[in-house]
């Protein structure tokens, strides 16, 4: 009963490492594979929202972890405080937004229809870059959409799109080795 969300919390560990080495596709607007939030969102179709709750305050909690947090000692020289940075725990209640996204088509999802769960990873990883990027202009002030961010936005949405059947399948195998059921249809 508890080993699929285990596994699943297994595996955001792993994809939280693996986003590490993932290099910007320079030539699509530098855009990237975002593995971490996909994982996040996969897994959110999956289980109960009290699971999602737990996947998305972990996937939030990460993704600030390795985005957000600025060294507060040492030589002011040397870490100087970001003036664009966002607070830590952000992305936590981003992430939980998404997972509720996805949680509304989960009745969907359940009856098989994944590709609309998958389609919508994208839309929701758009939402998501989107509203950073907005919290990012009030922070500083302004918005800038000449440097191409809207592109760029645009180009990581697909990107990760892309590769949400991966992760399905990957759910789908890990709940069938853990004796877990996620959709009526399999």
């Amino acid at each position: 009963m508890f080993l699929y969300p285990i596994c699943l919390i297994g595996l955001l560990l792993l994809s939280c490492i693996v986003q590490q080495f993932i290099p910007s596709v320079s030539v699509w607007y530098d855009a990237r594979v975002l593995i971490l939030p996909l994982v996040v969102l996969c897994g959110s179709a999956t289980i109960s929202t009290a699971g999602m709750l737990t996947l998305a305050f972990l996937g939030g909690f990460l993704w600030d972890a390795q985005q957000v947090l600025i060294i507060e000692q040492g030589d002011e020289i040397v870490y100087h405080s970001n003036p664009d940075a966002l607070k830590f725990g952000y992305s936590i209640i981003l992430y939980t937004l998404m997972g509720f996204l996805m949680q509304g088509i989960r009745p969907l999802f359940q009856e098989g229809k994944w590709h609309l769960s998958a389609a919508l990873t994208g839309v929701a990883i758009f939402l998501y870059l989107f509203v950073e990027y907005l919290l990012r202009g009030f922070i500083i002030g302004g918005f800038s959409l000449e440097n191409g961010m809207i592109e760029q936005i645009g180009a990581t949405s697909v990107l990760t799109m892309l590769f949400s059947p991966l992760i399905f399948w990957v759910l789908f195998r890990i709940a069938d080795l853990c004796g877990h059921t996620i959709s009526y249809q399999h």
